[in-house]
């Protein structure tokens, strides 16, 4: 306020067994935090207690990393999962029942907002400090803005970072235009305290053709945003071959989306060369093995894509199929299922892929490390307890041990938004509760 002093609040994150900031591992250090950025990771000792703009956060036992950042969810389907009849499905078929419990449960802001509070507190209790949500559903009688509006407001609640992705998932190119023209009215591509980021892109080739790809284009050029558009699953791939004849990326890089604004998620079953074509767009790719693998579109060779030059993020997908939220699960799920491609990735590289890598695609470099400069986003992992004894790297068996892992804290922008486990920002039980509640209305 202008005329009043005020202090940056001071976080200092101290006790780790291990920082690792993403490219250093530090042991016995601090890590300090000033407002909403990492001003250093030092040897030094800290300020005396006494200082009242100084928050000491305790991380004995832990393993201190970066934050997670979910570079690829539908947070809306986190009201939608393991419902009667979506599972083991073909894709297809799974989408026709998705699209139905859709028109059963009136999706409108209510539900949008109710869905999106809880999977973003669930991220949050996971490690994930950024969620990136592609929206696909525009029920119609309801104002696109509306629906953003509600996800922005419930992630803003919980303290969580937002980007929003515009969706499409066959709707028509002028509905498109239109959606976008009115969201983009009202936010900026990123707002100025980072907590806020806006995105565009269709489902993929097997739901829109080049028309819509095209609105797309245009809108991510105008505002200057992103773009994120899914690749060779097997409805892709089928509908691609069967409308066009052409494979699914062949027909992205002839409508002008093999670009380095670009992210494609999935990406199962590519060849040499489309891996090799990959490489040379500076395209950035997300791995979602928590979404492919039960569905059963294989495994993306996630070894062979950071050997080709290419970064590799980490998205959990959606809830109506993948039913969880927990980005690190994911990680460990990749690094298994690893094991069934040519070239495994290694447990850091998975690390690396689910902070770095995710925010290098979302195209900001501020987030998903720790070095001097970086967003003060932070996970504390005590590494402690009965299911970390003997493992011979802690970093390393953040991954391979102990299934379902949880942090103790969760920074985000240097506010603490989960200590010792429990959410500071919302009553997550309530928020759990309040949806229950809502879907059990609705389908019944």
């Amino acid at each position: 306020m202008v005329g009043h002093a005020y202090h940056v609040l001071m976080l200092i994150v101290r006790g780790a067994e291990e920082i690792w900031t993403g490219s250093r591992r530090l042991g016995a250090v601090s890590l300090v935090c000033k407002g909403s950025r990492v001003k250093e990771v030092t040897f030094t000792p800290t300020p005396p207690p006494s200082r009242s703009d100084t928050e000491y956060l305790d991380a004995s036992g832990c393993v201190v990393i970066p934050g997670l950042v979910n570079a690829h969810h539908h947070l809306l389907q986190t009201a939608f999962r393991t419902l009667s009849g979506t599972r083991h499905l073909s894709m297809g078929n799974w989408l026709a029942a998705m699209a139905g419990y859709y028109r059963r449960a009136a999706v409108d802001p209510i539900l949008a907002e109710a869905a999106a509070a809880v999977g973003v507190a669930e991220g949050l209790l996971a490690g994930v400090t950024t969620v990136a949500d592609h929206h696909f559903t525009w029920p119609e009688g309801v104002a696109p803005l509306e629906l953003v509006e509600a996800t922005v407001e419930a992630a803003r609640g919980l303290g969580g970072r937002l980007v929003f992705g515009y969706g499409s998932a066959g709707d028509p190119p002028e509905a498109v235009a239109s959606g976008i023209e009115s969201v983009m009215g009202r936010y900026p591509a990123v707002s100025a305290d980072g907590m806020l980021q806006m995105a565009c892109g269709p489902a993929g080739v097997h739901s829109d053709g080049p028309e819509t790809f095209a609105v797309f284009s245009e809108a991510a050029r105008r505002w200057g945003i992103r773009r994120r558009t899914q690749a060779n699953e097997v409805i892709d791939t089928e509908r691609a071959a069967l409308r066009y004849g052409r494979r699914p990326l062949e027909l992205l890089e002839e409508w002008g989306w093999l670009a380095p604004d670009v992210t494609v998620a999935h990406l199962c079953g590519i060849t040499v060369s489309e891996r090799d074509r990959l490489s040379a767009t500076g395209v950035t790719a997300t791995h979602a093995p928590g979404f492919d693998v039960p569905m059963g579109l294989g495994v993306c060779e996630v070894g062979a894509l950071i050997d080709a030059g290419i970064t590799v993020g980490l998205g959990t997908s959606g809830g109506g199929y993948n039913d969880a939220g927990n980005l690190l699960a994911d990680a460990r799920l990749a690094l298994q299922v690893g094991g069934l491609t040519k070239r495994p990735p290694t447990a850091l590289e998975l690390l690396g892929a689910a902070t770095a890598g995710s925010a290098q695609g979302l195209g900001r470099p501020e987030l998903g490390h720790l070095e001097p400069g970086a967003a003060a986003d932070l996970c504390c992992y005590d590494t402690t307890g009965p299911e970390d004894a003997g493992v011979g790297d802690p970093l390393e068996g953040l991954l391979w041990a102990n299934p379902g892992r949880r942090p103790r804290h969760v920074v985000v922008a240097g506010k603490v938004v989960v200590r010792d486990g429990e959410l500071q920002t919302a009553d997550g039980h309530a928020l759990s509760a309040r949806l229950r509640r809502m879907m059990a209305a609705r389908l019944s």
